[in-house]
């Protein structure tokens, strides 16, 4: 593969590339650009997501999203309709054999689920129901749809589900490799979504406009909101370059209050920057809080806790949307029934503090300081090693580990930066690798992790790391040593 660039894909180069992709599986033919505009075209404005975003944003409301997908259309329909009610942006999930191009082994899933009457698949394998069954999908819902996956190639995903009338999509080339994959090459991810925002940019161009959204939360394991605000910066970046015009960026809860509400504003704020000093104007942001991503209480009275209080965190830091949890999230894949319970909890919290005022003070103004400093440290290395060229210096800031996301799997991460969480619980560097921190951050660090040392009577050490990974599970956020 050439080296990677950070340049808009030119036409013959993503018609010819495009011949390909729609002969990968036996309904990418289906697909027809200009019959995907006119139905996107035709969809009344509440199937539409930019504009539910949009109206969202402008009237300071929060969204809800669930996650959910099944083998079977019928079946995958009757579960978004049930859940609705409930919320206001439908997902589509997909199955995890699609995720990894594996489309006989998604048939075979869809052939063994129809012969036992019930999904054996973990979401919806739409390359496979192709551009008809994702069309009628569409149809037969009454709000915005969007695809929620974690491919790192989705082209033909992509064609399929934006044909049919999807009109969100989300992903990225290193927020779908690094967390997910373990020998897929940056350089190839990055270049797989160049081509997925392009055609978004393709749609955009002809008047139809689709929302996209890089997902946040990484691995969802004490990620240091500095990473995860740096790689949705890269990847809207990339996207821009590419004709998408329509962002949501997304943050993955931490845990601790303070650092989370710091987190998502400073998000917005970073994301205006580097957007309008790339020379990008005429674009739609907004943001998504994502629920607690690592592991969940058995309990579901504890779970619905967990839910609440990453409620009320998205709704003081005036998220766009948040992706809701279930309180089944510790046994497997949730019930109809235990996502709408998560969706009443949310909403009930919502509703609560709509009207309150923000919570403001020092203690945040702190945290997005340093949130700051930490991103334009490392933006500033990677735009140096990519001599000006983001898509280039993201894949040399992985290898060389100035970009380092903690417990990836991916050979492309070189997995040195080791978080641990402070007294307060607020996610702080205990190793940072490689990556390029300010001294005076780093010093800042070490006095909070102190802190927390001295609190619990032992050293700071690893043990600590893997005390917290564990701890929400025991209906904790720092993982303190038993008394």
């Amino acid at each position: 593969m050439t080296e990677i660039t950070n340049s808009r894909l030119d036409d013959a180069t993503f018609d010819a590339e495009r011949r390909e992709v729609l002969q990968t599986w036996s309904t990418g033919p289906d697909v027809d650009f200009e019959a995907g505009v006119r139905l996107q075209e035709a969809l009344p404005e509440a199937k539409r997501f930019p504009l539910a975003l949009s109206r969202a944003d402008a009237e300071n409301r929060t969204l809800l999203q669930p996650r959910a997908g099944v083998a079977l259309l019928r079946e995958h329909i009757a579960l978004l309709n049930g859940l609705a009610p409930y919320c206001d942006v439908l997902p589509t999930t997909i199955d995890a054999y699609t995720r990894h191009n594996r489309y006989a082994e998604a048939q075979e899933g869809i052939d063994r689920s129809r012969a036992a009457g019930t999904s054996l698949l973990n979401g919806f394998p739409a390359v496979n129901h192709g551009v008809d069954g994702c069309r009628r999908l569409v149809e037969a819902v009454e709000k915005p749809v969007q695809v929620r996956h974690g491919t790192p190639d989705a082209r033909l995903l992509a064609e399929i589900t934006l044909c049919a009338g999807f009109s969100s999509y989300e992903g990225g080339g290193i927020s779908y490799n690094i967390p997910y994959a373990k020998r897929v090459p940056l350089e190839r991810s990055i270049r797989h979504w160049q081509y997925c925002d392009r055609l978004v940019g393709r749609y955009e161009e002809a008047g139809i406009r689709i929302n996209r959204e890089p997902f946040g939360p990484l691995t969802g394991t004490l990620v240091p909101p500095f990473v995860s605000h740096v790689v949705a910066i890269l990847e809207g970046l990339l996207a821009l370059e590419q004709g998408v015009r329509c962002l949501t960026l997304g943050y993955g809860q931490a845990g601790n209050l303070v650092q989370d509400i710091a987190a998502l504003r400073s998000l917005r704020k970073l994301a205006h920057h580097y957007f309008l000093n790339a020379g990008y104007g005429d674009y739609q942001l907004t943001t998504v809080f994502h629920q607690w991503m690592g592991g969940f209480p058995e309990d579901e009275a504890q779970a619905t806790a967990v839910i609440c209080l990453g409620a009320l965190v998205a709704r003081q830091a005036r998220a766009t949307k948040i992706i809701v949890k279930t309180p089944h999230e510790a046994s497997g894949v949730p019930t109809m029934e235990a996502n709408q319970a998560g969706l009443k909890a949310t909403r009930q919290m919502v509703n609560m503090i709509a009207d309150q005022n923000r919570v403001d003070g020092p203690e945040i103004n702190a945290e997005v300081e340093i949130i700051e400093a930490e991103v334009h440290a490392v933006m500033r290395q990677v735009l140096k090693l990519g001599r000006g060229d983001i898509a280039r210096g993201a894949v040399e800031a992985f290898r060389v580990g100035v970009m380092d996301i903690p417990f990836a799997p991916a050979a492309a991460n070189l997995g040195k930066l080791t978080p641990v969480r402070d007294n307060h619980g607020a996610i702080r560097i205990y190793d940072a690798g490689n990556v390029p921190l300010p001294r005076d951050v780093l010093a800042w660090h070490r006095d909070k992790i102190a802190e927390r040392a001295r609190t619990e009577g032992r050293e700071a050490s690893f043990n600590m790391v893997v005390d917290d990974v564990r701890a929400i599970s025991d209906s904790k956020l720092v993982g303190r040593p038993a008394a």
